[in-house]
C-alpha cells in the first residue's frame, strides 16, 4: 500500500526585505526610548513635589484647596518637604519674620518711578491746571481742605494661616485697610496739622486706625504692625500759596518766640530783683529782731539789779557811761552836789595857753 504525501496547509513564508527589517527595529528601539522618556517625566513629575522651607519661613500643603492638618500641624518649618504634585497638592510659603512692605497711593498724585527719583514730581504746577480725580488721588482735611498724602506700612505676619485662608488676597486687604485708616485720619486734622503743625500726631493716628482695622475685632489678617511712613504735600497747583502761608507761619513763630525771649527776660529779671530786696528786708527784720531780743534779754538781766537798789544801779551806769564817753577826752571834770544838795560853781579859763612841745636834743 502506497501512502501519499499530505499537503503542507502554512502559508508560504515570504522572503523579509532589509528595508522592512530595519523599520521594524528602528520602532522598537523608538518605542524603548518612548518609555524610558515617559517614565523618566514620570519621576520628574513626582520629584516636583519635592521643596524647601527657609530658616524666616513656614509653608502650609493646600491638598484639593484644604490645609493638610490643623492648627499648627499645618505649618511646615524649615528644612525639607514633600507634597504631591499639583494640582493634587500645593504649598504656600509664608514669611514669618521678614517685614513686609506696602503703600497706598490713594491720596497721592499720579507720579511715575521716574519722576519721583528725578524729582519732577516735587515742580509746582500753574493754577490753571486743573486736578485729574481719575489719576490725582487725595484726601479730604478736617477743614475742608485738599492734601495729598501717602503711607507706608510696614508689618510682619504673626498668623500665618489666618493670613492665607481668612482671605482671598491677604495683602490687598492690608492696602484696603491702610487706605481707610489714612482717610480716616485725614478727616480728623486740619490742613495745616497735617503739613506742619503736628505731622507726629496724623501719622500715630494712622498707625493706631491701621493696627484696629487689621485687629482681631475687626478684619483678623493676622499681622502686627510695625511702623508707618507719612508723607503729606500741598497740591501742586497751590504750593506758592502754601509756601507763602508757611513763611507767615515762619515769621509769625519768630515773633512770638522774641516776644516770649523778652517776656521770659523781663520777668527773671524782676524777679531777681524782687528776691533781692525781699532777701535784703529778711536780713534787716532779722538784725532787728535779734537786736530788739538781745536788748530785751539784756534789760531783764539788769532788772532785778535796779529794782533792789536803784539809786547804786542809776550811779554805776552813769559811770560806765561816762567812762565810755569820756575816754578819749584830754582833761576830765567831775561835778559833785555840796552837802546843801546843790551843784557846785566851776570857773573855767578856756584861753589858755597851748602846751610847748618839748625840743628833742
Amino acid at each position: 500500500m502506497t501512502v501519499e504525501p499530505q499537503n503542507d496547509l502554512r502559508p508560504p513564508e515570504t522572503p523579509v526585505d532589509a528595508g522592512s527589517q530595519a523599520l521594524s527595529e528602528a520602532l522598537r528601539s523608538s518605542f524603548s526610548i518612548v518609555k524610558f522618556v515617559m517614565l523618566l517625566l514620570v519621576a520628574l513629575f513626582l520629584a516636583s513635589g519635592v521643596f524647601t522651607v527657609g530658616p524666616q519661613e513656614r509653608a502650609i500643603i493646600i491638598r484639593l484647596g484644604k490645609p493638610l492638618g490643623e492648627g499648627e500641624k499645618a505649618l511646615l518649618g524649615p528644612g525639607l518637604h514633600y507634597s504631591l504634585p499639583y494640582p493634587i497638592d500645593e504649598y504656600v510659603k509664608v514669611p514669618i519674620t521678614a517685614i513686609q512692605k506696602v503703600r497706598t497711593s490713594v491720596g497721592w498724585f499720579a507720579v511715575t518711578p521716574a519722576q519721583e527719583v528725578s524729582g519732577e514730581d516735587r515742580n509746582p504746577l500753574p493754577v490753571t491746571t486743573p486736578m485729574d480725580p481719575q489719576v490725582d488721588g487725595y484726601v479730604l482735611t478736617a477743614d475742608n481742605n485738599i492734601v495729598h498724602s501717602r503711607v507706608t506700612l510696614t508689618y510682619h505676619i504673626a498668623d500665618p494661616i489666618g493670613f492665607i485662608f481668612n482671605f482671598v488676597n491677604a495683602s490687598n486687604a492690608v492696602l484696603n485697610a491702610l487706605d481707610n485708616a489714612l482717610i480716616y485720619a485725614a478727616s480728623q486734622y486740619k490742613v495745616d496739622d497735617i503739613l506742619t503743625r503736628d505731622v507726629a500726631g496724623f501719622k500715630e493716628t494712622v498707625r493706631k486706625r491701621v493696627a484696629d482695622v487689621v485687629s482681631r475685632e475687626r478684619q483678623d489678617l493676622g499681622i502686627v504692625v510695625e511702623d508707618c511712613q507719612v508723607e503729606s504735600r500741598s497740591p501742586r497747583q497751590l504750593q506758592d500759596a502754601f509756601a507763602n502761608v508757611l513763611k507767615a507761619e515762619v515769621t509769625r513763630n519768630k515773633v512770638l518766640d522774641e516776644a516770649r525771649i523778652y517776656e521770659n527776660a523781663t520777668v527773671n529779671r524782676a524777679s531777681a530783683d524782687a528776691q533781692s530786696r525781699i532777701n535784703a528786708a529778711e536780713s534787716e527784720r532779722a538784725r532787728l529782731v535779734n537786736d530788739i531780743r538781745s536788748q530785751a534779754d539784756r534789760f531783764n538781766d539788769i532788772l532785778p539789779k535796779y529794782r533792789a537798789n536803784p539809786d547804786l544801779f542809776v550811779q554805776q551806769r552813769l559811770a560806765e557811761t561816762l567812762g565810755r564817753v569820756l575816754t578819749n577826752a584830754q582833761d576830765k571834770i567831775f561835778l559833785t552836789e555840796g552837802h546843801d544838795g546843790r551843784p557846785k560853781e566851776l570857773r573855767l579859763l578856756l584861753n589858755r595857753e597851748a602846751p610847748k612841745q618839748e625840743s628833742k636834743p
